[in-house]
């Protein structure tokens, strides 16, 4: 055990060394190539990749019943963005990638359905005046909350709280619906709302409704015309300085760039979303529905350079009678939280220095009690987001389940 943190301590020392020779301080837009002289129509490209080193108390087993490592490597997301503007009547966007590439899933020649590489977006916008759009395909316009539209160029934290990305697998694409939405705003409120269609092979479609006991697979077992569709929305407040709302991705931390404080609120309804048994033995579909009320603070602090970033959210998940999968989706209540403090005295200095902590607490219906995850870290910025090391411990209870420790280094680049 000692020796597999000291090996990660020295996997962050080397990291740094590497991200120190490039880091830069002058990325000013990153890969823009402008196809008019006065840059209105353009594309812009833009790539990054997340490499974990990880360990964890979780004991596991392969195929022939032996003990795996303890520590592994694992490429968290390798990804890939294109968005094109020959007019400003319009847009169209293009992203591709992977995620969680490790020993476990690659394939001899990389051909295998387990690399993952496929479109996590592929959409068209029009826009309909200065301050609305709309638009459709497969899309990242999500409701329900801030950090259920999170961008993972810019976390605060080593990742998003997983809970937040409530419907992945469920009813959609890794977090992306195929359907239409509306986006803009009025004034400082801004708005998201979506109409879009539900997967029909998700990650509970096998499952075997029960009388006290739903399964999220009302598509595959009802039909599209009873459970076919799903909407949403996310509406946000800002009071401070306004966030940018041409892309959906939701910034973690800006690091001290902006001073922000937004309040917003969002819901995801599925009708018939999920099945249960009736008393007669057939099947019954049961709405799932989701609300979100979230808050976000992000403002530096004095003039020594130092910055606060903030986040809280309380979130109602009903996904159907007592359901549960995965130790990950619950019906049931969820509070999340987290705060980061960028160190003062670095305003003057590329490398930059945010220690965190958040915490997740979880009411779970399914089996009458709780699961909560802590988790302490801090990120390394050698140019920005452009450039960091990110260290995280996180402790994870469910139920009366023994709690599991894990330690994760990630070194992240961003262009």
């Amino acid at each position: 055990m000692k020796n597999k943190y000291s090996f990660l301590l020295s996997f962050l020392f080397l990291a740094t060394s590497i991200g120190m020779a490039q880091g830069s301080s002058e990325y000013t837009g990153g890969m823009k190539v402008k196809l008019n002289e006065d840059g209105s129509k353009y594309f812009r490209i833009i790539s990054w990749a997340q490499f974990w080193a990880q360990h964890s108390d979780n004991e596991s087993l392969n195929s022939f019943g032996n003990e795996e490592s303890d520590l592994n490597f694992s490429i968290r997301r390798a990804r890939v963005l294109m968005y094109a503007q020959i007019s400003k009547k319009f847009l169209i966007l293009t992203h591709f990638g992977l995620n969680s590439q490790n020993a476990g899933n690659l394939s001899p020649t990389g051909q295998s359905s387990q690399s993952q590489l496929f479109f996590h977006d592929v959409w068209g916008e029009w826009s309909l005046d200065t301050n609305h759009a709309i638009g459709g395909g497969l899309h990242y316009w999500n409701g329900i909350s801030r950090a259920n539209n999170q961008s993972t160029l810019n976390m605060l934290t080593l990742d998003n709280n997983r809970q937040s990305w409530s419907t992945i697998g469920l009813s959609d694409q890794f977090a992306r619906h195929m359907g239409v939405y509306m986006k803009g705003k009025f004034g400082k409120l801004q708005y998201r709302v979506s109409v879009n269609e539900a997967l029909n092979n998700g990650l509970d479609v096998n499952g075997i409704p029960a009388a006290d006991d739903a399964t999220y697979n009302g598509r595959a077992i009802l039909g599209g015309a009873d459970a076919g569709k799903n909407f949403a929305g996310y509406f946000d407040y800002h009071f401070l300085d306004q966030e940018s709302n041409f892309l959906p991705y939701k910034v973690g931390s800006y690091i001290g760039g902006k001073k922000v404080f937004n309040v917003g609120a969002g819901f995801f309804y599925h009708p018939n979303g999920s099945v249960s048994l009736n008393n007669a033995g057939g099947f019954q579909g049961e709405d799932v529905a989701i609300f979100s009320v979230d808050a976000f603070y992000d403002a530096p602090m004095g003039e020594n350079g130092s910055a606060i970033t903030a986040y809280a959210q309380f979130q109602s998940n009903d996904y159907g009678t007592n359901f549960t999968l995965g130790q990950t989706y619950e019906t049931g209540s969820m509070f999340y939280t987290h705060i980061g403090y960028l160190l003062p005295g670095q305003s003057d200095k590329m490398i930059k220095i945010q220690p965190y902590v958040s915490y997740n607490n979880r009411s779970i219906d399914a089996i009458d009690d709780n699961a909560s995850r802590l988790g302490i870290g801090g990120n390394l910025y050698f140019s920005g987001h452009h450039s960091k090391l990110s260290l995280e411990y996180s402790n994870q209870k469910y139920g009366n389940l023994d709690a599991v420790g894990t330690v994760t280094v990630q070194a992240m680049i961003y262009l």
